[in-house]
């Protein structure tokens, strides 16, 4: 039986298992070896696969129309559990009979919706309920993050990312620089791939930490390139930053769900991502942030709200709360 080691590529398992079977990387027999040994491959059955047939832009004299597609764009949009239909259904009924009270009765309050999950997050991130805040969008979370960590003075002021990086981290970026005055070419520090290359190499990135970590404030790298599938070494890449002096953060959109996270235990200052890709929720489904508890009492959010969701376990303040902050 297959049994990676806890910290194998998933590139290096496929070159062990072409060894093994003595053939090419992409001979069809790795591919069947991989399906075969898959422990998860029984929750295929939990999901919509399209059909040729009802795809757009496919020319059906060329495929069987008849047959599922071979679904590659879950970083894109996670295909539907079958039971999505049933939750919705639930919530629609439960609207219909007695309007707004369902925000705050029956299985699943709508006040209280994010908490009633919550719990289901700690494992995919590696993180316990008091450091997740399930809200927003990934591009909202992504710029409170940074107005509370991103804290410029004339010696730290740069934000250090990764070269095409997800386009809406980029503007994030460059909203964050101009809404502290700061020069973005200056201030925005993206580290390339070597001449002729697609991917980092993580010397690459420690040597741009350990020479220019003193300018550096914030880290902020993907965990997987959404270009290029790269999976960078989050816990190097967050020891080397803090070891300068750096809040280090990670944009998981193309991670969570998909590689294994240990956000606490790794020490990651925050990490923000979606939930419509690999963890399936559907499009506008909630995003979530991470903040380490290790800041609970050190870092002050820039929105208040925000200071009162962490503090409170994720409870959002009443009215009258909202008054006192």
């Amino acid at each position: 039986v297959m049994e990676p080691s806890p910290f194998e590529h998933p590139a290096d398992v496929v070159q062990r298992i072409a060894a093994e079977l003595k053939c090419s990387p992409t001979d069809e027999r790795v591919a069947l070896r991989l399906d075969e040994e898959d422990t998860l491959r029984h929750f295929r059955e939990c999901f919509y696969i399209p059909k040729m047939q009802d795809l757009p832009s496919i020319d059906l004299s060329l495929v069987n129309k008849d047959e599922h597609a071979i679904y590659f764009l879950g970083n894109s949009l996670g295909l539907q559990p079958k039971l999505v239909k049933t939750y919705l259904e639930e919530e629609l009924e439960k609207w219909a009979k007695m309007g707004a009270y369902g925000h705050e009765v029956g299985k699943r309050p709508w006040i209280t919706g994010d908490e009633s999950i919550v719990g289901l997050m700690t494992d995919i991130v590696g993180a316990s309920e008091k450091e997740i805040a399930l809200m927003n969008a990934l591009t909202v979370n992504l710029h409170l993050l940074l107005l509370s960590f991103f804290k410029p003075t004339p010696k730290r002021f740069k934000i250090l990312l990764e070269a095409k990086a997800f386009p809406s981290d980029h503007y994030a970026v460059e909203s964050q620089l101009q809404f502290h005055g700061l020069n973005v070419e200056k201030s925005m520090r993206i580290i390339k791939p070597r001449e002729g290359e697609e991917l980092l190499r993580m010397e690459d990135i420690l040597d741009v930490i350990e020479k220019e970590g003193d300018s550096i404030a914030v880290i902020l790298f993907s965990g997987v390139h959404f270009y290029t599938g790269q999976l960078f070494d989050m816990p190097a890449i967050t020891k080397a930053g803090q070891a300068k002096g750096c809040f280090v953060g990670f944009d998981l959109a193309h991670a969570v769900g998909n590689v294994e996270l240990h956000l606490h235990d790794w020490g990651v200052d925050f990490a923000c991502w979606c939930s419509y890709k690999y963890l399936n929720s559907g499009a506008g489904g909630l995003a979530g942030a991470f903040v380490h508890e290790k800041h609970a009492h050190t870092i002050k959010p820039a929105m208040k709200d925000l200071m009162y969701y962490f503090k409170h376990k994720g409870k959002l303040p009443t009215v009258q709360q909202r008054r006192e902050l």
